[in-house]
């Protein structure tokens, strides 16, 4: 990520952190360490972009969480109208109309056994810093298309974590990541497949790929995350009358595309440099799709 991406290298110390209902300075916003969310990683969250002070599918995002929740039969009695109000005076506080958000909800602090206590006083934390606008007007956060590899790291099945469920538990992601820099150190995203050796998603990202001019991604059947960007990609592309096709893939396919390119909610439509050292880069369709999206983003959320 650029320097100017996050805010001309802001490193958070002057900026204001939502806690359980207050806003406190970046030093003093702690949680306690017998919280679930630090002991076993349960908790659930949504990483969220705001263009000109308007979070980008909000309703798409707070849907998710809710689902992440049910899946973590995990009550936390708070209203989406709640949560948004939290994360409005996050932006609020630190002057801040672009930025990127992150909002976490834990089981809370409960006794240090595995089994989850039905009764939860749920920790809640919003964390904003800056980024570049986006939209027409905008930049890219992150500089040229990316350098992906793939991994031997699997996607954990949904048998033991359903792919819907979006937690604090990110390790399969993390060894993802020191394996893709292993292989390469100027790796920006690993690529990982499913227990059957098909292409699943990248660590924080969704994958499309060109092939004979129909757009392809693996398919929500498999241990794939329902992005939010994803999701209004393949609305806008079906607008389009791109023909698009949802289904089994595997990394070759990537590495033999016409063009290739990841979707998150922070990086927004980023094409693929190379995958595995191989040339494959953006293309017609990339361009298109990036374009309509930054148009979208303008139209929902700056004018």
């Amino acid at each position: 990520m650029t320097e100017g991406a996050t805010g001309d290298g802001d490193d958070g110390s002057s900026r204001l952190f939502h806690v359980d209902g207050d806003l406190v300075p970046a030093d003093e916003a702690t949680v306690n360490v017998r919280d679930r969310g630090f002991m076993y990683g349960d908790a659930a969250f949504e990483t969220l972009r705001a263009y000109g002070g308007t979070v980008f599918e909000w309703e798409a995002h707070a849907d998710r969480l809710a689902n992440t929740c049910e899946a973590l039969a995990l009550d936390h009695g708070l209203t989406r109208r709640g949560l948004k109000s939290r994360i409005d005076r996050t932006l609020e506080a630190n002057d801040l109309e672009d930025a990127y958000l992150k909002l976490s909800v834990s089981r809370g602090v409960q006794p240090g056994t595995l089994d989850p206590d039905p009764e939860v006083d749920p920790t809640v934390v919003v964390y904003a810093r800056p980024l570049v606008r986006g939209g027409l007007d905008g930049e890219p956060v992150f500089e040229g298309p990316a350098t992906v590899r793939t991994v031997e790291t699997r996607r954990v099945p949904d048998a033991c974590l359903p792919a819907t469920a979006k937690t604090h538990n990110y390790l399969p992601g993390i060894l993802a990541r020191i394996e893709a820099r292993e292989a390469d150190p100027d790796a920006d995203e690993a690529l990982l497949c499913d227990a059957d050796g098909h292409l699943a998603e990248g660590a924080t990202s969704n994958v499309f790929f060109v092939s004979g001019n129909v757009l392809r991604t693996p398919s929500l059947d498999g241990p794939v995350l329902a992005g939010i960007t994803r999701r209004v990609v393949l609305d806008l592309a079906a607008e389009e009358g791109i023909p698009i096709e949802e289904g089994t893939c595997d990394p070759a396919d990537v590495r033999e595309a016409d063009e290739a390119f990841l979707t998150n909610t922070t990086a927004e439509v980023r094409p693929i440099g190379t995958v595995d050292g191989v040339a494959v880069g953006g293309g017609p369709v990339t361009q298109l799709l990036s374009r309509l999206f930054d148009r979208q983003v303008e139209r929902a959320c700056y004018r």
